[in-house]
């Protein structure tokens, strides 16, 4: 026999997981966005006053003891997904995809599934279906109660999901804490600091988009650096092209690079994929970045946190960086150049419009705590305790 929940028995406080992808072999709860987006949510999941407990439930292909050395210094209990079958009210689906067999035994039992989207899943199912990608369909026929997405997709993955999924979409704040960049600036060898250096004579570039999908690359990137360089020869010292390793062999790579003079007059470096706070620490003095229907990234508000000037087209920094719109190289290139002449006189007011902006995406920022706890809410809007 089930036991009765927390909700069930008529207290009114809820239990809450968190799925987390747990693999086999070695990884870490602070290696890439999608476990930082579990651990930002759960920190402010444990501000919401309807909530008793906070769990995250590990999923994947790891074994117990992946689970235990992966989640060791977790802020959140761990348990298992047989645990939380029995233990949980809501489960949000987050960075482990939950089997469509479990979700609809969850909800016999009474419970609430919520799917947290944080990436732009229609470009990447458009991807898989039409190119020889590896399958993965987000559709599963499961019957969620709701999907939770952010701001950037509201264009794009928000009305794909309400489609395709036949559930409600609701839109949430977007999180970050420093919590997670601080760590890593503690780790950093002796000697080295993070943060912008003013007074160089010519700047660095580094351009960190992952080029594994449309909605992320380093293409315009590159051609801003173009278009700055051509303009002032003397500018740039250095442009690094992070996570372009796998790219040096395509042929049309290598044709479109060896077009452009930073490549020809031996200012571009085509590199693999390294920690943030390490290569900027070390290398790097601006960033210069784009996207396309993919407005809030990590990268951004870790290079604001450390004063760098970000060279960006993302409509939801507000006042931050130096912004370009859309796919206009040229004002890429010109809005590269302002900052290059602007930043180390501004440096103080720019640190503090970020320092601004930066706070309203803290976990424990009470605007955010109110839309995910009536986010929560709405889920038992006909099932009041």
């Amino acid at each position: 026999m089930t036991t009765p929940t927390p909700l069930q028995k008529g207290t009114g406080r809820l239990n809450v997981g968190v799925t987390i992808h747990v693999r086999k072999g070695t990884q870490s709860l602070w290696e890439n966005g999608i476990f930082q987006n579990c651990l930002f949510l759960v920190l402010l999941l444990t501000r919401v006053p309807r909530i008793d407990k906070v769990f995250l439930v590990a999923g994947g292909d790891g074994s117990t003891e992946d689970a235990r050395n992966f989640l060791g210094d977790s802020p959140a209990p761990v348990i298992d997904m047989n645990t939380a079958m029995e233990t949980l009210d809501l489960m949000i689906e987050m960075s482990a995809q939950l089997g469509r067999e479990w979700i609809v035994a969850f909800r016999e039992r009474g419970g609430k599934v919520a799917t947290m989207r944080v990436g732009n899943d229609y470009v990447i199912d458009a991807e898989r279906m039409v190119f020889d990608k590896q399958h993965g369909l987000l559709i599963s026929g499961a019957p969620y109660d709701e999907i939770w997405t952010l701001p950037q997709y509201e264009k794009t993955a928000a009305p794909y999901y309400r489609s395709a999924m036949r559930a409600e979409v609701r839109i949430v704040p977007h999180l970050w804490s420093s919590a997670v960049l601080e760590r890593e600036v503690a780790a950093l060898p002796a000697g080295t600091s993070f943060g912008y250096q003013p007074g160089r004579r010519r700047w660095r570039a580094g351009i960190f988009e992952p080029n594994i999908c449309m909605v992320k690359t380093g293409f315009i990137p590159m051609l801003c650096c173009e278009v700055a360089h051509r303009a002032d020869p003397d500018m740039l010292e250095r442009v690094w092209a992070y996570n372009t390793f796998h790219l040096k062999e395509h042929v049309t790579f290598n044709g479109f690079a060896h077009s452009l003079n930073i490549v020809q007059h031996g200012l571009s470096s085509f590199e693999g994929r390294f920690p943030f706070v390490q290569i900027v620490s070390a290398n790097v003095d601006v960033v210069v970045s784009h996207h396309w229907e993919n407005a809030q990234n990590y990268v951004y508000y870790e290079a604001l946190y450390g004063g760098y000037p970000l060279i960006h087209n993302s409509h939801l920094l507000g006042d931050c960086g130096y912004r370009y719109h859309d796919f206009d190289c040229e004002e890429g290139g010109a809005a590269l150049r302002r900052a290059f002449a602007e930043h180390d006189t501004n440096l103080a007011s720019y640190r503090q419009t970020a320092k601004t902006y930066l706070r309203r995406l803290d976990p424990e920022n009470e605007v955010n705590v109110r839309a995910y706890a009536d986010a929560i809410d709405a889920l038992y809007v006909n099932r009041q305790p």
